[in-house]
């Protein structure tokens, strides 16, 4: 027989049968459990726990023993049953022996199965987070053993901004110069002290230097990715005004600022703290500490400030962009000085409020204190004079304003930067002097108090091909009229608007009368510039499908032109839209308005670079003729976007920006398509129309192509000229407005007489303004011309029509007027822009004079109109309509 075949010696006790009984030498009882299925460590079933000497099988069965064995993939070998049917050896309690080698963290659990394998028992648990915290406390002890208090005078300075004009030369350096005189705890007036502790951290005086739940809610913020937030006590924010460099709102300084507040609250006595907070504390104008802001708003030592004022002065520690009540347009267009007026008391108020609660104040004292005290001018930095502050503040808030650049106005308050302008110098001192010789020459408030007291002018020059600020024009000085003219005024545009309506009638067309009812929208006509539309005086405006327009009382509208003459060739006075815009003549462009659609001349305006924000209702007739109030700025913005055959730029007014780490912004053109080239070429060439034989002679630049359109408002309160050669855009405005008002509304004031002139036109001052100017500005650029327009949309009007057209205003009768009726008219209704004289009366088209003339204005509505309406009244000579031989537009000094 083999040797494999051999049979294993019997074991002793009783054989094998007794083994399969479970107990030596009994003759009946179980089989025993198969060797090594108990999980002994032991290799024999002899030598294990249930050998000999045991007491009982660790299976009831050998099935058992078999499941056991199935079951080994996922735990050991099943446990032996005990005593009393418990598991384990020798009934036990019920848990598996643990290995041999002990783990200091039992992680996976070893006596679990499953899910419950992976679930840390309270032991672990808390073993972690003690821990944990101690570790926190180790570090957080060694943090503040690390820290020390800085040296707030070798940090508590700011650096200059250094702004640069566009060839490079030094501007001016400022904005960030330190503007600080230290005061003594005991000078610093106690109901100041209170202010900011009744307003700030009104436990300041009890604290330890930090507010947890305040810090909590910083960081959390942080955390998420949300605005950056305070929480900060007052030892908290002197320690990041005068001790801390790195400013930037992250999670590491914020960690910082708590350690060095946490030592500096134990270390530093709270009046040494106040004192600090109070010297060091940015409350805006350029002011760091109490003394430079009392001197900076009330022009008085701190020592002598009032409760009143010292709540006031809290108020600016929040943000005196908002609180500052002379306004902040420049950086954020909400922070109007009305708006911060509002914000600036009733943070005042709540100050007041509060020193009484937390017993700083009597309720007495409390009630003198019920407005605003009287603040002097913002400006005090004499580097900031003439245009120079106008320029800084423009640069500024472009940077403020621009996500891309990602400067802050803390961080332009801090300084330090480089900031290369787009500015020319020649071309602002050119404008300025412009402005300043005409100002001189006719605004005469001493001879003419009751017309020429108030009255501003306001200019910005825009390249066309890069939408680059080349030079604006403010105000009389930065640091005496802190508005600035050229970037928001609220003086309406008048009739200035009007090529936007002609460019969204060719952009778009009229709408068909006679289109599908469902869709009116989609059926349109482009309109030609030789369209023919009505001049008639006090002409029902109807919409486009020839029904009457009325307001929301049922009132028609109807439309006046200036002097309330009719123009163009009677009996129904048609006019193209050439003519119409060389001698704004109001009624034809508020009907071409009505057929195009309101909303699709805003659309035009707002492609052509108008903020939607400064732009009227368009719900009025009155709205294509200039009820709105875009800036200089942006007139000078959207006329380039013509200049440019269509091309759209936003302004702005700084190309990179730089600081010690080199360029950390730089302006990158970008453009888009207003309007097709065609409709661009087009507007172009009309607007020439006017310059060359309209309104706007009196801008002829000799030699150059000049495009351009003048506006005058309703009241006569505000005149512009708007123009551009295809190298330089340029809008320029006359108001009158009284800054210094108390009129909350800002009410603007009637030009009658201002100047020793009856009336002011946009192509008096502003256009003779614009003329100066511009010859300066372009005195080394080469002459260069406009492109040739292409033929663009229909001829509407052509013909009579039985059906309504969009303009059929013809009226049964002609119209009274104050001048007769041509007697000798043109064979064609449509003359040509180079022979308008065809339809003039008289043998003199000129007159007298040396242009044509006349006067370029809107008129008043028929009808009840909530919005302001506009006329444009203006002539080339700045003169009104006379009765010599000039032409039915114009008087002999035409």
């Amino acid at each position: 027989m083999s040797e494999h075949r051999r049979k294993p010696p019997q074991p002793q006790g009783g054989g094998r049968a007794a083994a399969r009984r479970g107990q030596p030498g009994s003759s009946s009882g179980r089989r025993a459990a198969p060797r090594g299925a108990t999980g002994s460590t032991s290799d024999s079933y002899e030598d294990g726990p249930y050998g000999p000497g045991g007491n009982a099988s660790p299976y009831s069965g050998r099935a058992e023993a078999r499941r056991a064995a199935q079951r080994g993939g996922r735990r050991r070998a099943a446990e032996p049953v005990g005593r009393g049917g418990r598991r384990g050896p020798g009934g036990g309690t019920g848990r598996a022996a643990p290995p041999s080698g002990k783990r200091i963290i039992d992680y996976p659990r070893a006596d679990r199965y499953g899910w419950r394998r992976w679930m840390p028992s309270w032991r672990l648990v808390t073993g972690l987070c003690i821990a944990f915290v101690g570790s926190l406390v180790a570090v957080a002890g060694i943090a503040y053993a690390m820290v020390s208090v800085p040296d707030e005078a070798a940090v508590a300075k700011a650096q200059n901004n250094v702004f640069y004009w566009s060839d490079g030369s030094v501007m001016v350096a400022t904005g960030g110069e330190v503007n600080r005189q230290n005061m003594n705890y005991a000078s610093i007036p106690k109901e100041m002290r209170y202010a900011v502790i009744s307003q700030e951290n009104k436990t300041f005086e009890t604290d330890s230097g930090i507010d947890p739940k305040g810090i909590a809610r910083a960081v959390l913020n942080m955390a998420r990715g949300g605005q950056t937030q305070g929480g900060s006590t007052i030892t908290q924010q002197y320690v990041k005004n005068a001790m801390l460099n790195d400013q930037a709102q992250t999670l590491s300084r914020k960690v910082k600022e708590i350690f060095v507040s946490i030592k500096v609250g134990a270390q530093v006595p709270k009046d040494k703290i106040m004192e600090g907070y109070l010297n060091t504390t940015y409350f805006g104008r350029g002011a760091y500490g109490l003394q430079a802001a009392s001197r900076a708003y009330f022009n008085k030592d701190a020592t002598k400030l009032d409760p009143g004022e010292c709540a006031f002065l809290a108020a600016m520690v929040k943000g005196a962009t908002y609180y500052d009540p002379a306004g902040a347009t420049s950086l954020d267009p909400s922070a109007t000085p009305e708006a911060n007026r509002q914000r600036a008391l009733a943070q005042m108020q709540d100050t007041l409020d509060k020193m009484v609660k937390y017993g700083h104040l009597s309720a007495a004292e409390r009630a003198k204190y019920t407005t605003l005290p009287k603040i002097q001018n913002p400006r005090s930095n004499g580097q900031l004079g003439g245009q120079i502050g106008y320029l800084v503040d423009l640069a500024k808030a472009y940077l403020v304003n621009n996500p891309a650049s990602h400067v802050t106005a803390d961080d332009l308050q801090k300084g330090g930067y480089q900031i290369y302008t787009t500015f020319d110098k020649k071309k602002v001192n050119a404008l300025e002097a412009a402005v300043k010789n005409v100002q001189k020459a006719n605004i005469k408030p001493k001879q003419r108090p009751k017309t020429d007291t108030y009255v501003q002018f306001g200019g910005a020059s825009v390249d066309p091909t890069s939408g680059a600020i080349k030079a604006i024009y403010g105000g009389e000085d930065a640091t005496k009229h802190f508005t600035d003219n050229a970037d928001s005024t609220g003086a309406q545009v008048g009739s200035t608007f009007k090529p936007f309506v002609l460019a969204a009638a060719m952009q778009w067309g009229v709408r068909d009368p006679n289109g599908p009812e469902s869709q009116p929208q989609d059926a349109r006509t482009v309109a030609s510039p030789k369209s023919l539309y009505s001049g008639k005086n006090k002409l029902k405006i109807k919409e486009y499908n020839g029904k009457v327009w009325t307001d929301k009382d049922g009132n028609e509208w109807l439309q006046t032109n200036d002097g309330g003459e009719s123009v163009g060739h009677a009996p129904d006075y048609k006019i193209d839209l050439r003519e119409a815009m060389q001698y704004s003549v109001n009624s034809a462009y508020v009907q071409l308005g009505m057929d195009v659609g309101l909303d699709k001349v805003k659309e035009s305006a707002m492609d052509a670079g108008i903020l939607k924000g400064s732009l009227a209702s368009a719900n009025y007739p009155s709205f294509s003729i200039g009820t709105s109030d875009p800036s200089a700025i942006r007139m000078a913005s959207a006329y380039s976007t013509f200049a440019a055959r269509g091309q759209q730029r936003d302004p702005y007014s700084v190309v990179k920006v730089s600081d010690k780490d080199g360029v950390i912004f730089r302006h990158q053109d970008k453009s888009t398509e207003a309007f097709t080239t065609k409709v661009a070429d087009n507007v172009t060439d009309v607007l020439k129309t006017v310059v060359d034989k309209g309104t706007g002679t009196k801008a002829q630049l000799p030699g150059r192509d000049v495009a351009g359109k003048t506006g005058t408002t309703d009241g006569n309160k505000s005149a512009w000229f708007v123009g551009y050669t295809p190298q330089l855009s340029t809008a320029i405005s006359m108001f009158r407005l009284d800054d210094n008002a108390k009129n909350k509304n800002r009410t603007f004031l009637e030009m009658y007489g201002t100047g020793g002139q009856e009336k002011i036109h946009g192509a008096s001052f502003p256009a003779e303004i614009w003329h100066d100017y511009m010859a300066q500005a372009l005195q080394n650029e080469p002459a260069m011309s406009f492109p040739t327009p292409e033929p663009i949309g229909t001829v509407l009007n052509a013909e009579p029509s039985p059906t309504p057209t969009p303009s059929a205003t013809q009226s049964p009768t002609a119209s009274p007027s104050p001048s007769p009726s041509p007697s000798n008219t043109s064979p064609s209704p449509s003359p040509s822009s180079s022979d308008t004289c065809q339809w003039s009366w008289g043998n003199n088209c000129n007159g007298n004079g040396n242009g044509i003339g006349g006067t370029d204005t809107g008129g008043t509505t028929g009808g009840t109109d909530p919005t302001p309406t506009v006329t444009d009244t203006t002539g080339p000579g700045g003169n009104t309509r006379g009765n010599g031989n000039g032409t039915i537009f114009g008087g002999p000094n035409g």
